[in-house]
């Protein structure tokens, strides 16, 4: 027998049975109106930045932070272990060459250049009064000789006479013997004359030149006291501005130690630094360009460090225009060391979004309110432009500047 089923009874199976599609129902609608939502997601057009896409040239280059450092300075040191006297200027003074800068205590050193003056006198003295004597004893000898000389013909005549009285029968055998004997005995002792004169020459000339090397020794000396002097005169070796002084009267100073340093403030050079992996790509002479604010200016490395420090290379910049307009010296700017120059490449403006050479997911413009992710592959770059190796084309409109936003999203659309 069929039992009637209570009207809230139906309800409650109906509503069990609608329940499970009222709520697929709901949730097919969320997912349609969070696609819609998703594709018709909007960004405001003033929060991007585009480029387009052009052929033009790649300079490739390694960017790095200089300072800009003048370009000459000179220190100027202390010659000798003394104390400050008076000082004649100040840090950041403007000096003509020759202007004096500091005085020393040189009193000391004073003396011992005049020191150094007598001995150089004295030995000059004993040069030319030992000359004197040896000129007296050359000639004395030489005298000697030339009498010796005379005596010796003599003794030969009376030998050849005792002869051709002999030989006539007018003389005797022992006294040609003895004529003989005198002659040649003579001849002897002038030889010896002569040997004497030519090893007293030979003393002579030793003996002066060693005088001679004496004195030229002295004569060094003495002339570097005065070079000492004449350092401990501080004075400014060129025009320039006084970039670092010690000013303490008084104050001790050792031998070597820098009491000035003058920097030409009218002509700069650039100091940078790069890490070590990137050595292989500076060298003297490689161009370079110097970004300070919106200003460019061009050079070439005229010196590269030697060994690293800190796993960094310096290296420093010789500007093209030296008397660059608008450098000042200390300011910091971005240095661009220029290892490569392609032609000819597809290259887009530099954007916010670029880390280096790669793979990167870029959007570009398909209409004028649309923006559809696509994946590009970048190479070199510099401070304005990276080059374009694959995925865009001459013309593409893309976005530098890829907001967080919107980086998960595979289309975008511009509100107005």
């Amino acid at each position: 027998m069929d039992r009637t089923i209570p009207l809230n009874e139906r309800r409650k199976t109906t509503m069990k049975r609608l329940i499970p599609l009222i709520c697929s129902v709901a949730v097919i609608i969320g997912f349609i109106i969070g696609v819609i939502l998703f594709l018709r997601g909007g960004i405001n057009e003033n929060e991007l930045k585009f480029g387009e896409v052009e052929v033009g040239e790649i300079r490739s280059a390694i960017t790095t932070n200089g300072k800009i450092i003048p370009a000459f300075e000179e220190s100027i040191i202390s010659p000798v272990n003394t104390r400050i006297l008076e000082v004649y200027v100040q840090e950041g003074d403007s000096v003509s060459i020759g202007a004096p800068l500091l005085r020393l205590d040189i009193e000391e050193f004073h003396n011992q250049y005049q020191q150094l003056a007598d001995q150089l006198s004295i030995k000059q003295s004993e040069i030319t009064s030992q000359s004197i004597t040896d000129e007296t004893q050359i000639a004395d000898m030489e005298m000697r000789i030339k009498t010796k000389e005379l005596a010796v013909d003599q003794l030969k005549e009376e030998y050849e006479s005792e002869k051709r009285l002999d030989s006539i029968g007018s003389g005797t055998g022992e006294r040609v013997r003895k004529a003989r004997l005198a002659w040649q005995t003579s001849s002897l002792e002038l030889k010896q004359m002569r040997i004497q004169l030519r090893n007293e020459r030979r003393i002579n000339r030793s003996r002066a030149e060693s005088k001679q090397l004496e004195g030229k020794i002295s004569s060094r000396e003495l002339q570097k006291a005065l070079r000492t002097l004449d350092e401990a005169r501080i004075l400014a070796p060129r025009a320039g501005i006084v970039t670092y002084l010690i000013s303490n009267i008084g104050a001790a100073i050792s031998t070597g130690e820098v009491l000035a340093i003058l920097s030409d403030m009218t002509n700069f050079k650039v100091a940078g630094e790069l890490p070590e992996g990137n050595g292989d790509k500076i060298s003297v002479g490689a161009p370079v360009e110097v970004r300070l604010g919106k200003k460019t200016f061009t050079g070439k490395i005229s010196n590269v460090s030697a060994k690293s420090t800190s796993g960094m290379i310096p290296f420093v910049v010789r500007l093209d225009s030296m008397d660059a307009a608008g450098l000042r010296g200390g300011v910091n700017v971005r240095i661009s060391v220029i290892y490569d120059i392609k032609s000819d490449v597809l290259r887009i403006p530099m954007g916010t979004f670029f880390k280096g050479g790669g793979e990167y997911d870029i959007y570009v413009q398909t209409s004028p309110t649309t923006l559809e992710k696509r994946k590009v592959r970048l190479g070199d770059s510099n401070l304005d432009y990276i080059e374009v190796v694959s995925g865009l084309s001459k013309g593409d409109r893309v976005n530098l500047n890829l907001l967080e936003t919107t980086k998960n999203k595979q289309r975008i659309i511009k509100n107005k």
